[in-house]
């Protein structure tokens, strides 16, 4: 079982980037799935999170507007649009199985915002 992000990338402010969860050893039907984000120096916070039967999303006050979480249940995959892009938005960004409690994650993308 495990997750594997990319998507990350260098990116100019007012940008945006697409990022990608695959997992693999078992189903989006059985699990939420989180983004979280750690900058240098920061903890590590969540970004958006998705239930197991894709009903309900949950996006970080300061990412509200400009992400967007989605699922494609065929392709195991859940994707994280970012928007609008902002230098504060460069971190390390993970995916995570789970809503509040997570027990698998990847081993993250780097974003960088920045002109």
């Amino acid at each position: 079982l495990y997750l594997v992000e990319s998507g990350g990338g260098l990116v100019q402010p007012g940008g945006s980037l697409r990022l990608l969860c695959l997992s693999s050893g078992f189903t989006l039907d059985d699990s939420a799935i989180s983004w979280y984000r750690q900058a240098p120096g920061k903890v590590r916070a969540l970004v958006a999170r998705i239930t197991n039967d894709g009903a309900n999303t949950n996006v970080a006050d300061s990412v509200k507007g400009r992400f967007t979480i989605s699922r494609d249940i065929a392709k195991n995959t859940v994707y994280l649009q970012m928007n609008s892009l902002k230098p504060e938005d460069t971190a390390m960004y993970y995916c995570a199985r789970g809503w509040t409690t997570l027990d698998y994650w990847g081993q993250g993308t780097q974003v960088t915002v920045s002109s």
